[in-house]
């Protein structure tokens, strides 16, 4: 029995949503994970009398990028299927599926380190370059799971 297109591309857009919603739950962990240090380093810095760090915003809001790259991979699953491309509708849910928790991953344990970081910069004052480049190197991770899939993505013809 074949299978229909919409059926397919249905598939293909779980595929997509998968992406951006697998990604944006991993986003929504790690900015809790480091939001919620961030408040507790202020605490301390307000309870010591000492000025409560802006840069901690920063690092609590580290991991949403990862949202973003999730949001590209689903307009570009769903351009390829509006080009006429639904029979790949596995490669759709695979890239989906695997990106998004490749991309989660990364946003959650972003965010457990950004909790480290605003613990440390909240308490010293000192290493707010050091403590954003840990958290770069994490984000490298879903940089390149995200150039993966639009690569493999491109190749759909």
């Amino acid at each position: 029995m074949e299978m229909s297109t919409e059926i397919m591309k249905a598939l293909g857009l779980a595929g997509a949503f998968a992406a951006v919603s697998v990604a944006a739950i991993g986003s929504s962990l790690g900015t809790g994970v480091g939001g919620t240090s961030a408040v507790g380093a202020w605490k301390k810095c307000y309870a010591q009398n000492k000025p409560a760090a802006f840069q901690l915003i920063i690092f609590a809001g580290a991991p949403l990028s990862q949202t973003i790259y999730g949001m590209i991979l689903m307009f570009v699953i769903n351009t390829k299927i509006e080009a006429g491309f639904a029979a790949y509708w596995p490669l759709y849910l695979a890239i989906g599926l695997i990106g998004g928790i490749a991309l989660g991953s990364s946003s959650y344990y972003q965010g457990i380190a950004a909790a480290g970081a605003c613990d440390s910069f909240a308490e010293t004052g000192k290493g707010f370059t050091n403590d954003l480049i840990i958290l770069g190197i994490i984000e490298t991770v879903s940089i390149f799971v995200f150039a993966f899939a639009i690569v493999l993505l491109t190749m759909v013809k």
